[in-house]
């Protein structure tokens, strides 16, 4: 006979919470080996609970977790890392709240690996703490992102015709997922305008590692461009706009 797991301890990235009760949290949160999970932190909303600090948004955490019927209970709660710049700074505090949700929207609960996941998202919470340019830092998240969920955007040739891509502006496909030669851009598609430095931006971040990218220096005019085109896509994949987005554009607005 198979034993069943009582209780297990991991290192976990706190997604979003949510109250429960009057002194509960529910917890969503992203696990190397146990995949997406939904826990619960009982008392964590008192003042004198000595949980209080450790199960904060964007914080990774080591956890023991007890195995219940619907939820898994936090029994203890150790931080590891509190990325204490994403509270202290208002734009990169807005920055995490995107990539959270990102990968929230993308994953299911499932108990299976995320490793791959789990470090993406740790190493980026880093550099949204440290990096001059943190919207550098997000952009190369999208782009790894679609990778490891299985929607890598086809950057290298036309996905109508399947030619290699020529050194002039192109077109982007949502619904397609990746480039369209002008020739084959046809009136009625669900196309936008893609420029050539911005397809170099995006091929550039797709084969290359972090430490290659963080040293280029990006105008304004190419991160916008950079961000429609992703943001674009990533909405028409998940059939919904995100939350945080809108959060975003309000703290560059000032507002």
């Amino acid at each position: 006979m198979t034993r069943i797991e009582r209780s297990f301890r991991t290192p976990a990235i706190i997604l979003k919470r949510r109250d429960f009760g009057e002194a509960d949290r529910i917890l969503t949160i992203i696990t190397p080996e146990r995949g997406k999970l939904d826990v619960i932190a009982k008392g964590a909303r008192k003042p004198t609970s000595q949980r209080t600090g450790h199960v904060e948004l964007f914080t990774r955490a080591d956890m023991l977790i007890h195995t219940g019927r619907d939820l898994g209970i936090v029994v203890q709660a150790e931080m590891v890392e509190p990325f204490l710049a994403l509270r202290e700074d208002l734009t990169r505090g807005a920055y995490a709240s995107y990539v959270a949700e990102l990968l929230d929207r993308f994953t299911g609960e499932a108990d299976e690996g995320y490793a791959e996941l789990f470090t993406l998202l740790d190493s980026t919470l880093l550099r949204l703490c440290s990096d001059s340019d943190p919207r550098l830092a997000v952009r190369y998240y999208e782009v790894r992102l679609l990778d490891i969920v299985g929607f890598r955007p086809e950057l290298q040739e036309c996905v109508v015709s399947r030619e290699p891509i020529e050194a002039e502006d192109q077109f982007f496909s949502y619904m397609l997922g990746g480039v369209v030669k002008p020739g084959y851009a046809h009136e009625g598609a669900a196309l936008t305008r893609i420029s050539m430095v911005t397809l170099k931006l995006l091929r550039h971040m797709q084969r290359s590692a972090y430490s290659q990218v963080k040293s280029l220096q990006i105008a304004p005019g190419l991160h916008d461009d950079a961000e429609r085109v992703l943001l674009g896509y990533i909405t028409a994949l998940l059939e919904r706009k995100l939350q945080s987005v809108d959060f975003i554009r309000r703290v560059r607005q000032g507002t």
